[in-house]
């Protein structure tokens, strides 16, 4: 029994899009290739996205998955597999989409409510299956509906709650869905609309005036705020002005409050009742006309010298009964100083202040705009110095100046000059600062500064302050006399100067060695000095250089010179005769020793048999010993003899063979070993 799957294929009754509510069928067929006729059972089973959702045993080869009722949640991606005898075949997939979702039903907890209370709504979408968005609405008449969206991932409900606002009356609520599909998001119907009726807990509060809403300065004002209320609990009235909360009541229908005005009494009042989370509110303008104006205060003198007389007086255009009196301001408060409407006085610096008026009439008090009284103290002389305590300063660095008063009333304006031109004017309490940053080499003095305030007395200058300039050294530079070579046991002087520079200067004389050594130091009133070295030695020999400084604390250093330590012309004498002599010494023993040496060498006899050669052998060789140096070689005499038997032998001729062959015997001198 053979077969194989030529097909797996799924299809869907009606079509693929399916309107919910309708029947749907999934049908999977097998298509089968048999080499006999014979019963072969079919595994079938159905996925929705993945998940199983039918599965039958057939010996057919189609197998019906059957929804009599198509909802949304049916839409989605379908696929089957066959499996027969250990074998098993896959079809493609298909998108089915069923369109259209069920009605939501939308329940209210209460249908009747007050207002500031909360409605709590539930949405349903019973045959839907989540991920869901529900989307709630409240309908207001005459404007637009407040919606609310809402996602659920886990349930096909969802729940909110609404607060019922004042002015709520009747109120409409529905609810809809959505999914999201292939195509986008589709939307169910909206549900049933459900009525909420909204009642109001209390009325809106009535806020008036006794005796009325314009009043004069002076006059009694009462206000009254009341509401109508359902339930007397939690009920709280506030009446405020500008924010500011002037009387309050709880659990009260009526609120009272009365006070003397004044003009700073006009404006909006605001009565508010709350209960709970409802509020309502009522305002109402008021005018309070003005009684009498606000007093002026004026003085003699707003700025005078202490002990001079200070007058005080307080007035009211157009109206003289009030009782008047003269106060100090002060940090701590308001200080009386008398009841009248003029006040006169000495001063002191001590009454520098601001000062004020009262005027009272019908228990209304007014006060007058506040005057500056300054009483000054004449400035002491001032004192210039340098900041930093010295009077001196550096040619091309900047010099700080201070200028102070002991004594005065400030503001004090600080005048500074540099000879006759005024530099810098400031103006502080107690003392000023001055930076000049073009110090010129001729700046040496003229500095002074003034100083003065308000007192009458005028301008206090203090001494003239002279500053020296100190110019920083420039360019030094190292020399000796002799230069480069110097006798032992000969003096030497260096000179160490410098192209500019303030006097005192402190040169110091230096060599180099594998540390700086310091050979002297000198502090000297010139811009040059010398140091007499005695005495030099062979270690003197190297490197020098000079430094320079002086009060701008900057050192300056000279190129270094080479000093080189040589023998005297009298050493320089005795060295050569010395040489001379033992050179002279040498040669005279070297000429006894080669006439020693030549007269052994014709000494010894020489023997030579049947030959000739003998005499030329001595005439050859004796008279080339002086040129070989001092030894001879004796491997020389060899080498000739040699030489001389082969010429002699090639003179025979071819005769040669059948000759008989002659010898020399030479006797050779031996080498001296320690020459």
């Amino acid at each position: 029994q053979v077969f194989t799957f030529n097909r797996v294929e799924i299809r869907v009754q009606p079509s693929l899009k399916v309107k919910n509510g309708a029947p749907m069928s999934i049908i999977c067929h097998a298509d089968i290739s048999k080499n006999t006729d014979f019963q072969l059972k079919h595994n079938f089973t159905i996925f929705k996205d993945g998940k199983l959702v039918f599965m039958t045993i057939s010996d057919k080869e189609d197998a019906r998955y059957e929804i009599p009722v198509a909802k949304s949640s049916d839409t989605g991606d379908y696929e089957c597999t066959v499996k027969a005898d250990g074998k098993i075949g896959f079809s493609n997939s298909i998108y089915v989409w069923v369109a259209g979702m069920t009605k939501p039903i939308l329940t209210a907890d209460k249908r009747e409510v007050l207002e500031g209370e909360v409605v709590k709504l539930r949405c349903e979408l019973p045959e839907e299956v989540p991920p869901l968005e529900f989307f709630f609405r409240k309908i207001k008449t005459n404007s637009a509906p407040k919606e609310k969206r809402v996602p659920e991932q886990n349930q096909n409900f969802s729940e909110v709650e609404y607060y019922v606002e004042e002015g709520d009356n009747i109120l409409q609520f529905d609810c809809f869905g959505k999914r999201q599909v292939r195509s986008g998001w589709e939307s169910s119907q909206h549900s049933n609309k459900t009525l909420v009726t909204v009642k109001e807990p209390f009325i809106k509060p009535t806020l008036i005036t006794k005796p009325s809403s314009n009043v004069t300065e002076g006059d009694k004002i009462e206000f009254e705020c009341s509401t109508v209320v359902a339930q007397i609990r939690d009920i709280e009235i506030i009446f405020q002005k500008n924010r500011t909360i002037l009387n309050s009541v709880r659990d009260k229908k009526i609120l009272k409050y009365s006070t003397v005005a004044t003009q700073e009494d006009s404006g909006e009042y605001l009565c508010k009742v709350e209960q709970g989370a409802v509020s309502k509110t009522t305002k109402l303008n008021v005018f309070v006309s003005e009684l009498f104006p606000k007093p002026m205060l004026s003085a003699s003198m707003t700025k005078l010298d202490e002990s001079k007389d200070l007058t005080l007086s307080c007035s009211i255009n157009g109206f003289r009964r009030a009782n008047f009196s003269i106060v100090r301001k002060s940090s701590s408060g308001d200080i009386l100083l008398k009841n009248s409407r003029v006040w006169e006085v000495k001063v002191n610096v001590n009454d520098t202040g601001s000062y004020t008026c009262k005027a009272e009439v019908k228990g209304i008090v007014k006060e007058s705009k506040p005057v500056r009284i300054n009483v000054y103290a004449p400035v002491s002389k001032p004192t210039l110095s340098v900041v930093n305590g010295s009077p001196e300063v550096v040619l091309g660095k900047p010099l700080q100046l201070i200028c102070h008063s002991v004594m005065g009333t400030p503001p004090i304006t600080f005048t500074f000059y540099k000879g006759d031109e005024i530099k810098k004017n400031v103006t502080n309490d107690t003392y000023a600062t001055f930076l000049d940053e073009d110090i010129g080499l001729n700046d040496n003095g003229g500095y002074k500064c003034d100083a003065r305030n308000n007192h009458s007395s005028g301008v206090k200058s203090s001494n003239i302050l002279n500053v020296t300039v100190i110019v920083p050294i420039r360019d030094a530079s190292l020399g000796s006399v002799p230069y480069g070579e110097v006798e032992v046991g000969s003096d030497t002087a260096f000179l160490c100067s410098v192209k500019e520079g303030s006097w005192p200067i402190d040169f110091k004389f230096f060599k180099k060695t594998d540390h700086e050594v310091l050979l002297h130091e000198v502090r000297e009133y010139s811009d040059r000095t010398i140091w007499h070295k005695k005495t030099m030695k062979r270690r003197d020999t190297g490197t020098y250089y000079c430094m320079a400084s002086n009060r701008a604390s900057v050192d300056v250093r000279s190129r270094p010179i080479t000093i080189s330590v040589i023998l005297a012309a009298w050493q320089k004498g005795v060295i050569a005769a010395f040489v001379l002599t033992a050179m002279a010494g040498a040669g005279a023993v070297a000429l006894w020793w080669f006439l020693r040496k030549k007269k052994k060498a014709k000494g010894p006899c020489m023997e030579m048999s049947g030959s000739a050669l003998t005499p030329n052998l001595t005439n050859e060789k004796l008279p080339r010993q002086p040129s070989d140096g001092n030894y001879y070689s004796g491997s020389g005499y060899i080498e000739d003899n040699e030489n001389h038997m082969k010429s002699t032998d090639d003179s025979k001729g071819p005769d040669l063979e059948s000759a008989e062959v002659d010898y020399t015997e030479v006797e050779v001198s031996t080498l001296d070993p320690h020459r």
